[in-house]
């Protein structure tokens, strides 16, 4: 019986333990930053990126910066306008000509807003 209660006691403190780590701990947290949209918008101007890879940055609500949320929601909405997906697939570009020259407009506005706001921008 004494057994019993020592193996009961350790499954408890341990039960215990692992609850209080789980409710101290936080989430984990992904930031998007300029630096990946400009990553990204150079790949996909060189025909470097996937669509899976676009997606899963543009995708990605970005909470902690209104413009750069305004610049995802834009690339976004320049996906659904001048995307074509099917030439990606193929080794083409995932954008039509026009969508790349907004993409490029796009890029050139963030890396100007990143020189202008220097290192507050910089991850």
């Amino acid at each position: 019986m004494p057994l019993f209660f020592v193996v009961f006691l350790v499954c408890l403190l341990i039960s215990l333990a692992t609850v209080a780590a789980l409710m101290l701990s936080r989430t984990p947290r992904y930031r998007t930053q300029s630096q990946d949209l400009l990553d990204l918008f150079d790949a996909v101007l060189d025909n470097r990126a996937s669509e899976a890879r676009w997606h899963t940055l543009i995708g990605y609500p970005i909470r902690h910066d209104a413009y750069l949320e305004n610049l995802r929601r834009c690339s976004q909405h320049l996906m659904e306008t001048h995307g074509r997906p099917w030439q990606a697939a193929q080794g083409g570009s995932l954008f039509s000509r026009r969508g790349r020259e907004e993409l490029m407009a796009l890029r050139d506005h963030l890396a100007a807003h990143q020189a202008l706001h220097g290192s507050e921008y910089h991850a």
